[in-house]
């Protein structure tokens, strides 16, 4: 099981390096109206210049859910340890005959391993929306700086279709042809909805009924306010914000409630084989036995009649 696993993580590393590094998916060219209000905003500068840039979005999805997820598990297994709760606490798994799995580690690469396969899911579908769509950005004609002269533009609602009737740089061009969904906003989101269900179904510690909503309410709107710049900046439309924000928030309850079960430890395999052997048994039909009382009130009946 672990090695299927295992082939399927790295099936999905592979495909998301080929999306992200690599021309080998084409890119749909999209068409534009001449002089379309749309795409006239002019061009905010490069990734690295936004108020969010992707260096520091990349390591804050990679970073902070490490740190948030194994100062949390570390801290519920020691409570568990100081309260005893021997009965709510996973138990220690002999693999091989050789190796002793703690639950506190155990949990830890599962619930994170989850979270990096489902970040590599999210850019893939982004991805995938991104190359099938073609959409372009706000910015794009700033970028692709059209001859209407020689396109023959002469009517607003002249369109105009094909990778030639660009002059600009053709990697910026590239680039702005691929916007929807928007990549930021879903990696912030997902990011944001995992931890905040992942905080809200562990931590059940006194004294946290206040803290963990302040905790989560931040996460997720620190996630809306990316997407948000994105929009305020002209690199993303408001389609493609709200695109993306569905897309992670997607993904992320899909693989919390159906994959890791909201965070919940494995029920013991005793416990399951005990509940399929009782709906496995058959029904036992028990006789009617027959009352005295019952009978005498038959046989005065049937007198009187």
């Amino acid at each position: 099981m672990l090695y299927f696993q295992m082939v399927i993580m790295a099936g999905t590393v592979m495909l998301a390096y080929y999306f992200e590094y690599t021309d080998t998916f084409t890119v749909n060219v999209q068409g534009f109206f001449c002089y379309e209000g749309s795409y006239r905003k002019p061009y905010p500068g490069p990734e690295d210049s936004s108020a969010v840039p992707p260096a520091l979005l990349y390591a804050l999805a990679a970073g902070v859910p490490v740190l948030v997820i194994i100062i949390g598990e570390t801290a519920v297994f020691c409570l568990q340890l100081a309260t005893r709760d021997f009965e709510n606490q996973e138990k220690t798994i002999l693999t091989g005959d050789c190796c002793y799995i703690n639950p506190l580690v155990r949990r830890t690469i599962r619930f994170l391993g989850i979270y990096a396969f489902g970040l590599f899911a999210t850019d893939i579908f982004v991805n995938a929306g991104q190359v099938v769509t073609g959409n372009l950005a706000p910015h794009f004609l700033a970028l692709c700086k059209p001859n209407y002269t020689a396109l023959g533009c002469q009517q607003f609602t002249q369109f105009i279709s094909g990778a030639h009737a660009c002059t600009g740089n053709p990697d910026l061009i590239m680039r702005a042809r691929k916007t929807f969904p928007s990549k930021e906003a879903a990696l912030s989101v997902y990011t944001a909805t995992y931890l905040t269900m992942y905080i809200t179904n562990t931590i059940k510690a006194r004294g946290t009924r206040l803290a963990k909503p302040v905790l989560c309410l931040g996460l997720m709107c620190l996630a809306f306010l990316t997407g948000i710049n994105r929009v305020a900046e002209y690199r993303n439309h408001w389609s493609d914000v709200i695109a993306g924000f569905i897309i992670g928030i997607s993904i992320a309850v899909f693989l919390v409630v159906c994959v890791v079960n909201n965070f919940r430890g494995r029920q013991p395999e005793h416990e399951n084989s005990h509940m399929d052997n009782l709906a496995q048994m058959p029904m036992i039909s028990i006789p009617r036995v027959e009352s005295p009382l019952e009978k005498n009130h038959i046989t005065a009946f049937a007198e009187i009649t």
